[in-house]
């Protein structure tokens, strides 16, 4: 059997910035062992497998190396701009995930999703049992460097955030790699963190930094760009009163040489239940075929 695929950088402010996605074009008939396969032999962050769906404009089956997860950011954006073209161009639909349906939609020249969120803040964040003095260690940083105590959210993936006082203290975390049998772990058995600091002195410009890790073959690994943590930081900011409905603009990846800028709207629906959009540009580099 024969799979098309398609290579894309997603959250890209230039064609090799951003962060890289494999798409399968139509998966059916493969099994989750193979995805699961496939994810790793592709080795990126996530792995999009998209499917026919009764109750969506397509269903997306989102793989990382090592486990299959039930939504992330830029999977969603990536699928999205597959599924338009193959639509003919269709600009504002559905997909089907395991988080339940995500909204989607194209406008000023990129994608946007809504994260699939149907519960108050008070539901969508929870402490974490970690002191601050051993996450601070952690990454490398003093427990002064925490601007407040990390949370872990989930509006679709759970992560662990912690913000910083500066972008100054941002760049000079450090993960400990040899500690990480020590370092916490999410309600999906995932060990991760998303790092962020507003840029300038004063939170109202609402722009941020940030960097993130996640397990990966036994080491903590950097990510370029990470739309679901992004959403999170949008419950984040509801949780601790933030004013809204905000704009965040978000800038990740300059490390690791890919920078990624994401695109964040925050408000609060009429049953106060978060209503967070995360977008950015998706840019196409390549396509293939996979012989199985």
């Amino acid at each position: 059997m024969k799979y098309h695929y398609r290579l894309l950088n997603v959250f890209a402010e230039s064609k090799f910035g951003g962060n890289p996605l494999c798409v399968f074009e139509n998966a059916e008939g493969l099994d989750d062992a193979q995805m699961q396969a496939i994810a790793l032999q592709f080795n990126l962050s996530e792995t999009v497998f998209l499917m026919k769906s009764s109750i969506a404009q397509a269903k997306m089956r989102i793989f990382t190396p090592n486990t299959e997860l039930p939504f992330a950011g830029h999977p969603t954006l990536g699928a999205a701009q597959l599924v338009a073209e193959r639509a003919n161009g269709l600009q504002e639909f559905s997909l089907e995930c395991g988080a339940g349906l995500v909204q989607v939609k194209f406008e000023t020249n990129r994608w946007t999703l809504r994260a699939p969120i149907n519960a108050p803040c008070s539901q969508l964040v929870r402490t974490t049992v970690e002191s601050v003095e051993r996450i601070a260690a952690m990454l490398g940083i003093d427990e002064a460097d925490l601007y407040s105590e990390p949370v872990w959210v989930n509006t679709g993936n759970e992560h662990l955030l912690i913000p910083v006082r500066s972008t100054a203290m941002l760049e000079r975390a450090r993960i400990a790699n040899d500690r990480l049998a020590l370092w916490p772990v999410s309600q999906m058995g995932r060990q991760n963190a998303y790092v962020f600091a507003f840029d300038g002195e004063e939170q109202s410009q609402r722009r941020v930094k940030a960097r993130y890790w996640s397990a990966k073959s036994g080491s903590l690994v950097e990510d370029p760009a990470t739309g679901s943590a992004a959403a999170n930081l949008g419950a984040w900011w509801i949780a601790r009163n933030g004013a809204v409905p905000s704009h965040f603009v978000i800038e990740q990846g300059q490390e690791m040489h890919r920078p990624s800028r994401l695109y964040v709207r925050v408000d609060l629906d009429a049953n106060q239940v978060p209503r967070i959009e995360v977008g950015g540009s998706v840019i196409e580099i390549g396509s293939g075929v996979l012989h199985l």
